[in-house]
């Protein structure tokens, strides 16, 4: 037998294993044949046969992880946007090929039509929890011993639906099916405690001892989830706890007659983990969210604790094996929490469980909007989690004699810095809490980084200049450009090799190509593909046509007023103008593509939605600019349909105010798959043009620094208004109910926050510089080569913008974690 004809038997085994393996999970795991079987039930069956890949690399790693005793590292985090897992699971075990051309021997298109089947799962919304996910999958390729800890929200924060125009919240119940990825640890269970009071007590030596009673305790069960690394044996845990009640029912009142009374305990505890973010614009929310927040902290840090005296039992050894990062404030209340268990559970005095929690978390910031920076009324406290608010108030006791100390002749920084806002109703700071209880305090941006020293936390930074730090956040390359963008990343391949998918820096080699006749051509041809594919999607979900030569000019991301989704409306606005008066004038062609979700509370975030599909209902049947301009809103937004957007888009909107962006992870994204970027300086739009270069970039607008001057000098945008003959036709236009001749008045909201209001995002101030800089953009998209060799180049300078710099970079400078070899087979062999 030739070798190729023993290749080939090999090939051919293997698809007949897989097919095995799929049919036999499709028999015996869901008890379906090939007549009773659905599409989800192949989905499935497809999951659990690539899950069996996974479990035997997932076990070596804990085992190794167990073994080689080496410092772990915890990430907490409210949210994880995970997306769609089989396929990413397919590219990072190297089986994707495998597995297409065996599921494809059993009809045609049979594989990605299975792949299609699965749900995004809703343990997340934003930015935040898609950073988180991108992180998991970073730890994982390089071999981090890590878990990720957060909820099993049994419903995601909402499913978008567009009716007249208007977002509407469907319940996100994306585990009404199955989940196939998890397993249930039903020995895994810890007991979260709420309510109740303190007692005081002495032990025999007259030691001062306190303990929680009375409590109505809730039970968190844990659910893991495998993380793959991409090409590497590594398979880390994300760990996610759904609430349970501590007994099924109370048989009392069941003997009694009164069921509903006899199960209203189990129901009530277990809402914690009913729904990402309850809505928190009424009281019960508040608390809910309050409790979700303590309820994840609790259980995590048992869980870790329970981890560590495995083979440990001097606490005081906590911070040599053990690093907690706290994802944003969300997750602060593990601080007190570490600090209850050490002192009230194991004995250890306060100066000692003090130091070993401050060596223990580290706080990233993701944030310098007020509205995000967490602080919960003190009454919460007191009613939720009483012991908890000794420990805050006597952590903040100290911290008080510390600033004392610092800064004698400084008694007004006592109150700007204390954990107790004293103000009104009296809160708990969380950032302050988390800054306080922490050995490493970063941001996620140069800029962001610089604005919580010199600004946000600046008595901080002057107190503990040691403990802050930058980490520009990153994507992973494997989800966003080899699984979302397979075109792209298959000629990429071709001209450098494949190395980029663990070293993005690689990406570099493509700029001694960006000018090469034959490379731009087959660029082209690949975007082409991508915006007709794009295209299709739009004409079967939104029944527009677009035209794939056109420039798409793409906004995606949460609906807010300061990511200035507005500003980009009032720029279309102008266009539709300027082809009214002049329909003869030569236009590019754009298609606008917005896509995003509003908070179900936020009402001028909603009414902006309303206002983007309003001018799309006018523009679109408007003949005049039929061909040049289309608007185009995609419902429901999330990681499934980022992953199409992303590599049909041209240019990409970053328009925030500049200062207010943390970072941004959708600007690296956009970059990565070819899009030129539009944006102010802000977020890590800075950091991109240091790395593509500013002549590869369209900047406008202020400056950071020039919003807090104009700011400081009195902001008056009536004097814009008034002094811009097109902005000020835009505004009227949306105020008088141009866009809306049944309820005229129906935007009047919008242009009076703008004009009366304060214009508090400076939209007009940048109104001008913006569609001055969108006209370049035109010019360049006309040179189809000039523009293409930009993209090119925007590509290669995105080595930077990869999590696995990121990563190493918490490793190393806050988690102090290095690398494990994980050894295949490891389980197996003690099994034999």
């Amino acid at each position: 037998m030739t070798e190729e004809q023993m290749g080939l038997n090999e090939t051919l085994d293997q698809k007949m294993l897989i097919i095995k393996s799929f049919l036999e999970h499709l028999e015996y795991t869901l008890g379906k044949d090939k007549y009773s079987a659905t599409k989800y039930d192949r989905f499935n069956a497809l999951a659990y046969a690539v899950r069996d890949k996974l479990v035997e690399r997932w076990l070596d790693t804990q085992q190794a992880y167990y073994n080689s005793d080496h410092k772990r590292v915890y990430y907490i985090s409210m949210e994880f946007l995970m997306g769609r897992t089989l396929g990413n699971s397919l590219i990072n075990l190297g089986i994707w090929d495998e597995f297409q051309e065996a599921l494809d021997s059993l009809g045609e298109n049979y594989f990605e039509e299975t792949l299609d089947e699965e749900q995004d799962a809703g343990l997340g919304n934003g930015g935040l929890g898609r950073l988180a996910a991108c992180f998991l999958d970073s730890m994982a390729t390089m071999s981090i011993p890590a878990y990720g800890y957060g909820i099993r929200y049994e419903y995601g924060i909402f499913r978008q639906h567009i009716a007249d125009g208007a977002q509407v919240e469907i319940p996100d119940n994306w585990l009404r099916y199955r989940n196939p990825w998890e397993l249930d640890r039903q020995e895994h269970l810890h007991t979260v405690k709420f309510y109740g009071r303190v007692i005081t007590t002495f032990d025999k030596n007259g030691k001062l001892l306190r303990e929680w009673v009375d409590t109505e305790d809730v039970m968190a069960m844990a659910y893991d989830t495998p993380i793959p690394g991409y090409q590497t044996n590594s398979v880390n845990t994300l760990r996610l706890w759904t609430a349970k009640s501590s007994r099924e029912f109370d048989l009392k009142f069941f003997n009694e007659g009164n069921y509903i009374r006899a199960v209203e305990k189990k129901m009530q505890s277990e809402t914690i983990s009913k729904v990402l973010y309850p809505a928190d614009n009424v009281i019960e929310g508040k608390e809910l969210r309050f409790k979700q927040e303590y309820f994840l902290a609790s259980a995590t840090v048992h869980d870790v604790i329970y981890r560590f005296k495995k083979k440990h039992s001097d606490m005081k050894r906590l911070p040599e094996k053990v690093a907690i990062q706290l994802n944003d404030t969300h997750p602060t209340l593990a601080i007190p929490e570490l600090m209850r268990v050490l002192m009230d559970l194991h004995n250890v005095e306060w100066e000692d469980a003090w130091e070993i929690t401050r060596k223990t978390f580290a706080y990233t910031n993701h944030t310098i909007l007020p509205e995000a920076l967490e602080q919960w009324p003190v009454w919460f406290f007191e009613q939720i989690l009483p012991r908890h608010l000794q420990i805050i108030y006597e952590i903040n006791e100290n911290f008080l004699k510390e600033i004392r100390e610092h800064f004698p002749d400084d008694p007004d920084r006592l109150s700007r810095m204390s954990i107790v806002e004293e103000h009104w109703e009296r809160k708990i700071r969380m950032a302050h809490l988390a800054i306080v209880g922490s050995h490493s305090v970063n941001g996620v941006a140069a800029l962001h980084t610089e604005i919580l020293k010199n600004e946000l936390f600046r008595d901080f930074y002057e107190m503990y200049p040691e403990r802050f730090n930058n980490k520009t956040n990153g994507i992973t390359q494997r989800r966003w450009l080899k699984m979302s963008n397979p075109r792209l990343s298959a000629l990429i391949d071709d001209y450098i090799g494949p190395g980029w998918t663990t070293n993005l820096y690689e990406l570099e080699k493509l700029r001694a190509i960006a000018s090469d006749p034959e490379f731009l051509e087959r660029w082209q041809k690949v975007k082409r593909e991508n915006k007709e594919y794009l295209c299709r999607y739009i004409l079967q979900h939104n029944h527009i046509e677009v035209d794939p030569e056109s420039l798409f000019d793409v906004q995606v991301k949460r609906i807010h007023e300061y990511k200035r989704q507005l500003l980009n409306v009032l720029h279309i606005i102008t266009l539709f103008n300027r082809i009214k008066d002049n329909p003869k004038a030569e236009v590019v062609p754009r298609t606008f593509i917005f896509a995003g979700k509003a908070a179900p509370a936020y009402a001028a975030a909603k009414l902006i939605i309303r206002l983007i599909n309003a001018v799309a209902a006018v523009v679109n049947r408007d003949p005049d600019v039929a061909g040049r301009i289309k608007v185009v809103f995609l419902a429901n937004y999330g990681v499934t349909l980022a992953e199409k957007i992303f590599p049909a888009s041209d240019l990409s909107e970053q328009i925030s105010t500049a200062g207010t962006e943390a970072s941004g992870t959708g600007n690296m994204k956009f970059a990565l798959n070819g899009a030129l970027t539009i944006g102010t300086l802000d977020g890590a739009n800075i950091e991109i043009m240091e790395e593509v270069g500013r002549e590869n970039i369209f900047i406008f607008g202020m400056t950071a620094a020039e919003v807090a001057a104009l700011r400081a000098r009195g902001y008056n945008p009536r004097e814009y208004y008034n002094n811009n003959r097109e902005l000020r036709r835009v505004l009227d236009m949306i105020a008088s109910g141009y866009f809306s001749p049944w309820a005229p008045e129906l935007f009047t909201p919008l242009t009076e926050s703008l004009l009366n209001l304060g214009d508090y995002y400076m939209l007009l101030a940048d109104y001008a510089a913006y569609v001055a800089c969108q006209e370049k953009v035109s010019e360049l998209f006309r040179q189809k080569d000039e523009w293409t060799r930009q993209a090119i180049l925007n590509c290669a300078g995105m080595g930077k913008f990869s999590s696995d710099r990121t990563i190493d970079q918490y490793a190393r400078d806050i988690w102090g974690i290095k690398p494990v070899d994980i050894l295949p087979g490891a389980v197996e062999l003690q099994r034999h």
